[in-house]
């Protein structure tokens, strides 16, 4: 089957967020080969004007689509009755990223993300989150020795340790945090740095940057844990966990900071890069997402699909009236 009109849906589009910045790069490649792509969220804003504006896309106003790729299961609920649903999952702790039964199919974004949506009684595909490798490129080489930090940290306890530790390496330390001062064209900041700290999304940014990373966050919703400062020995197995410090989970102070930062090596770059590239790219991954459709399409049929989104429209009609 071939796909024309295509609605991809999240939560929100009103601020910069992991989520938010996955669904303009995901429906700027659909546009790129020719889709005709709309797009939804509850909350419209900063990110949904760019999507309007930079690529051309409309908000929802058909009634139903070919295939639907939603995030967050608020929206696969309420877009149920539209049409072939794929649920990407983008974590396993956060209430909105568990799957829903109302979804044909589930993307998990990491091996453990595929492993908690089987704990559900769900089956799913790992496809890793896509970056665009051409808006996320080396535009400045690094520095032979770390001269400069930045942190994509959320935590004030977490910035505090990484500025601990530049003080004690006479290295300068610069920081963002998408709650305070959120910036669209992060990759810009990405490049004036030599190395980036932080957890998915950021980490995955960056190494498509070709910039080394040093995976370490103090979240409030997880206990502090770091899988260390990135390499080829060990960048895989990261990933696994989605980059989350869940995978090595080790327990960093100031001065284990200052040792992993000592790890720093220039050379890391062309890999990193290259890592992106095989991995990471949203044109390798877009074309997985739109193969697990159709084969999504073929192993249910149009008409089995149709059947079970009217019968689960009809079940939730009769919840909320009765």
């Amino acid at each position: 089957m071939k796909f024309k009109s295509v609605l991809v849906a999240n939560k929100n589009l009103n601020i910069v967020g992991g989520s938010e910045t996955f669904t303009y790069y995901f429906i700027k490649e659909l546009v790129s080969r020719g889709f005709e792509v709309q797009y939804f969220a509850f909350k419209r804003g900063l990110v949904s004007s760019k999507i309007e504006k930079d690529l051309g896309v409309k908000f929802m106003d058909k009634s139903s689509y070919d295939v639907i790729f939603s995030n967050h299961n608020k929206c696969v609920r309420h877009l149920s009755s539209k049409g072939l649903i794929i649920q990407t999952c983008h974590g396993i702790y956060p209430k909105l990223e568990q799957p829903s039964r109302f979804a044909d199919a589930h993307v998990a974004i990491t091996e453990e993300v595929l492993t908690h949506i089987k704990s559900k009684g769900y089956n799913g595909k790992v496809i890793l989150n896509g970056i665009d490798c051409e808006h996320y490129s080396p535009k400045q080489n690094i520095n032979k020795s770390l001269q400069n930090v930045l942190s994509l940290c959320h935590s004030e306890e977490a910035n505090n340790a990484l500025n601990d530790a530049c003080k004690q390496l006479n290295i300068n330390f610069n920081s963002l945090n998408k709650y305070t001062n959120p910036i669209w064209n992060i990759s810009d900041e990405i490049n004036e740095n030599d190395l980036v700290v932080g957890l998915g999304r950021s980490a995955y940014e960056a190494i498509a940057c070709g910039r080394p990373v040093l995976i370490y966050d103090n979240r409030s919703y997880a206990k502090s844990y770091s899988d260390g400062y990135l390499t080829e020995e060990n960048i895989d197995l990261a990933i696994l966990n989605n980059c989350s410090g869940r995978y090595f989970k080790k327990e960093f102070d100031v001065n284990d900071i200052v040792d992993e930062l000592k790890k720093y090596n220039a050379n890391d770059s062309l890999f990193l890069r290259n890592y992106a590239l095989e991995n990471l790219n949203i044109k390798t991954q877009i074309d997985k997402y739109l193969d697990y459709a159709e084969n999504t399409v073929k192993k249910k049929g149009n008409l089995l699909i149709s059947l079970s989104k009217l019968a689960f429209a009809i079940k939730l009609k009769l919840q909320l009236l009765f």
